[in-house]
């Protein structure tokens, strides 16, 4: 009998995301004697549910029962740090009792945190939101790695990590070789493990920031609120300053204390629109003494005001919008011809 992939899919969800949570399960059928997988596209929203692209999906009413070696996919991204459907948390609770496995896919972990399902469990959600979910959810262990297994309880954090994520369980209940012959379909390599990190450049090239300069972004990210002094950083790695500068401004593009007010910046953007500190309590949880600097600060990066960012995908645009990148921080950063380009 073959397992069935239950896929619940909120509004606007991301069909990235969805393909490659899919096609896996279906390279593996492709490959076998008889079909191992069946899907099903559920919802608590309606027979259609359009992805953030544009596209929609007929989706089924949920069923109550569900096999143990089944696997639910809560399939959530833009919105779904605000979305509140009870019928749809009863539903889970009742899955997570009988020991069905549930996994949260990108924003899905909002979903499955206000169900009461990942309390005192590890978790993930994409990595520019785990700020605002750590900041609502303070009693998950929340971890920046590609997936997570905390019993029947899963998160993915989306996009290409589905790939892997389908590949650790087609592996688990299938055997590695099948997984191998399905990454090697997909020319997939090398195999992700769960535990690998979400970013791997930010945005610098292709290639990898060297160690130490990791290592400074780091101790940057763990002390968002109070941030940590130049020299400070240096030491804690173990170089002098003015290696650590040289380094960074070769990798990064920028100083650590340019760097540092963008993480700020991107910190206190997540948590105004996935929480309900104001502006003044999201500027203060990102390290910034002035209010003023602060809104001035992220108009410039962001293009709006603090207290005009209070959704990442307003009802009335037809398509979402996230600036700030480091590369266009960068271009800010250069001093400007009269004609508005980059000297």
């Amino acid at each position: 009998m073959s397992d069935r992939l239950f896929y619940v899919l909120l509004p606007r969800f991301n069909m990235f995301s969805l393909t490659n949570l899919m096609e896996p399960a279906r390279i593996a059928n492709y490959l076998s004697v008889e079909d191992v997988y069946h899907k099903k596209y559920l919802s608590f929203d309606g027979a259609d549910i359009t992805a953030s692209n544009g596209m929609a999906v007929k989706c089924e009413m949920a069923p109550e029962q569900i096999r143990r070696n089944d696997l639910i996919f809560i399939v959530g991204s833009w919105g779904a740090e605000h979305y509140a459907n009870r019928k749809l948390f009863s539903w889970l609770r009742l899955q997570a009792r009988n020991g069905v496995r549930i996994c949260a896919v990108e924003m899905g972990a909002y979903v499955l945190a206000r169900a009461g399902l990942l309390a005192r469990r590890s978790a993930t959600t994409h990595w520019s939101y785990l700020a605002g979910f750590q900041e609502q959810f303070p009693d998950v262990d929340v971890q920046e790695q590609l997936f997570t297994e905390d019993g029947p309880i899963l998160c993915c954090s989306g996009a290409t990590a589905g790939l892997d994520f389908m590949l650790y369980i087609i592996g688990g209940r299938h055997g590695q070789a099948l997984a191998g012959e399905i990454s090697d379909q997909i020319i997939h390599h090398p195999v992700r493990q769960a535990k690998d990190a979400q970013r791997k450049t930010l945005g610098r090239g292709i290639a990898k920031l060297p160690s130490d300069v990791q290592a400074a972004i780091e101790v940057i990210e763990s002390n968002i609120s109070e941030p940590v002094a130049v020299p400070e950083i240096a030491k804690t790695i173990g170089l002098s300053q003015r290696q650590l500068e040289r380094q960074f401004k070769k990798s990064v593009g920028c100083s650590i204390v340019q760097f540092g007010l963008l993480m700020r910046l991107q910190h206190a953007r997540v948590l105004l629109i996935s929480t309900d500190l104001g502006v003044r309590e999201s500027a203060t949880a990102s390290g910034f003494n002035s209010l003023s600097h602060f809104a001035y600060a992220f108009k410039k990066c962001f293009g709006r005001r603090p207290s005009d960012y209070r959704q990442a995908w307003p009802e009335n645009d037809t398509a979402p919008h996230w600036p700030g990148t480091l590369g266009r921080f960068l271009d800010t950063l250069q001093p400007q011809r009269r004609d508005g380009l980059p000297r």
